[in-house]
């Protein structure tokens, strides 16, 4: 099978019926052999009966259905799960992403060899209220990535097999696909403009907490990619500096007292003094985090993934 398209929805019942007619004439006219997994994350409209109808008539349309909405990571996750195509496509089901960027993505993944292809809409049909933050988030996914990508979050990306079947998207990480595909050692990342439409049915889905949840996540996507298979090198690493300055402070303190008594010289208690009870504070934090980098490694010892590495090639 050429082409997976994957599309997580929730109560988007008007627009699908309008998005399945378009995307079966873009993959007629191309050709293609395909499948479209639709993920009905908890709708509480008529989106299921649609997605039913749908099946029941055209035999390309596969539906998952979940109990209550999980978010779009998880509807990812599971669609990747089962999609069969050599390349999977990712769209969003509010009509904003246009069925026509289909074929060039297609062919961006099998001729030019990109293990990953993101969307850019640089022309927006949003406030600015959403296009400004945008950009603030955009920036900084690409200091902390080192991935040149100007949207690293737009719906619209297509996938080379190996890499959905290879990395995990949980919480809300679908943000950061592309960071967790380079940390899996897909590094043929692409971009390419593709238009922006505005909605055509419904609201928006998102509010404005996605932007300081994002920076969380990214955050903790940076730290595991560093550190999250090697925890004592962080927090090993900083709890000795953190002791050891600690300890020097108290040794410092200390024999300035023992000098002042050496030469008769009146000095007050060490424990009247603020510099001892923050080296103390050094000396307890600085244990308790190098205990924490221990506690990390014996967790990371024993995680049924540890040994998990995404193969490029393989013969027998």
């Amino acid at each position: 099978m050429d082409i997976s398209i994957v599309i997580p929805l929730l109560n988007e019942a008007e627009s699908l019926p309008e998005l399945h007619e378009r995307i079966q004439w873009v993959m007629d006219r191309g050709q293609f052999s395909y499948e479209i997994i639709f993920v009905d994350d908890g709708s509480t409209d008529h989106s299921w009966e649609i997605i039913k109808d749908l099946h029941c008539n055209h035999p390309e349309v596969r539906g998952i259905r979940f109990q209550r909405n999980y978010g779009k990571s998880p509807a990812l996750h599971t669609a990747f799960r089962k999609s069969r195509g050599d390349v999977v496509i990712t769209m969003d089901a509010d009509l904003q992403d246009n069925p026509d960027e289909i074929p060039e993505l297609y062919r961006m993944i099998k001729e030019e060899n990109y293990q990953l292809v993101s969307g850019w809409k640089k022309k927006r049909y949003d406030p600015i209220t959403k296009t400004l933050p945008t950009k603030l988030f955009n920036a900084t996914a690409r200091a902390f990535s080192g991935i040149k990508l100007h949207d690293f979050n737009c719906g619209l990306k297509a996938y080379d097999k190996n890499v959905v079947k290879n990395i995990e998207i949980y919480n809300d990480m679908h943000r950061w696909i592309p960071f967790l595909a380079k940390n899996a050692g897909f590094t043929r990342i692409g971009e390419k403009v593709v238009q922006h439409q505005a909605r055509k049915y419904g609201h928006t889905k998102f509010g404005l907490d996605r932007f300081a949840n994002g920076y969380l996540d990214l955050f903790t996507l940076w730290f595991l990619s560093k550190f999250g298979k090697k925890p004592m090198h962080f927090f090993g690493l900083m709890g000795s500096l953190i002791f050891l300055i600690g300890f020097l402070a108290v040794l410092i303190v200390g024999g300035m007292k023992a000098c002042a008594l050496c030469k008769g010289i009146p000095a007050p208690l060490i424990t009247n003094m603020p510099y001892f009870y923050i080296a103390i504070a050094c000396m307890i934090i600085g244990t308790q985090l190098f205990l924490a980098g221990f506690i990390g490694e014996l967790i990371t010892r024993n995680a049924p993934e540890r040994n998990q590495y995404a193969a490029a090639e393989e013969l027998e």
